[in-house]
């Protein structure tokens, strides 16, 4: 239903962390997330701390969801900073959506620095029951996937 990005991408992206310093501008952290099935609806959280929600950007193409971030220093002008751990630039994310999963009726929310999705299962992949005729009249007879 819902399947993570491509392993030697993120096998590339890991390299790139180790040989980088955390939080550059060049490579930052990636975007932690957790994702479930809640009944007829996968949930996905993405962990966005410091973020302005103006800055979040969401497209689906293909069945491929790109969420694309940005964070920027929280101090402006002439700082010097003493401590820089927090990472600072553009995050992006994809995941790929299965056809089980409706990609046209995605509803997004943004509260307290977590990104919320909510993707609901496609009609045409809810398990439904299929009457069947017989000598001794109708069955109903539950069709699976």
């Amino acid at each position: 239903m819902l399947m993570r990005t491509d392993p030697f991408r993120e096998l590339d992206r890991l390299t790139q962390q180790l040989l980088q310093p955390a939080g550059t501008w060049t490579r930052p952290a990636s975007i932690p997330m957790d994702a479930y099935r809640d009944g007829d609806t996968f949930v996905v959280h993405f962990d966005l701390p410091g973020v302005d929600p103006r800055t979040v950007e969401l497209d689906i193409e293909r069945n491929v969801l790109t969420v694309k971030v940005e964070r920027r220093p929280a101090h402006g002008g002439d700082v010097r900073m003493q401590v820089s751990e927090r990472p600072l630039g553009v995050f992006s994310r994809q995941l790929f959506l299965g056809d089980s999963l409706d990609a046209e009726r995605v509803d997004a929310s943004y509260e307290a620095g977590v990104l919320t999705l909510r993707i609901p299962v496609a009609e045409r992949a809810k398990p439904r029951r299929i009457e069947i005729a017989g000598e001794s009249g109708p069955k109903r007879i539950h069709a699976s996937r």
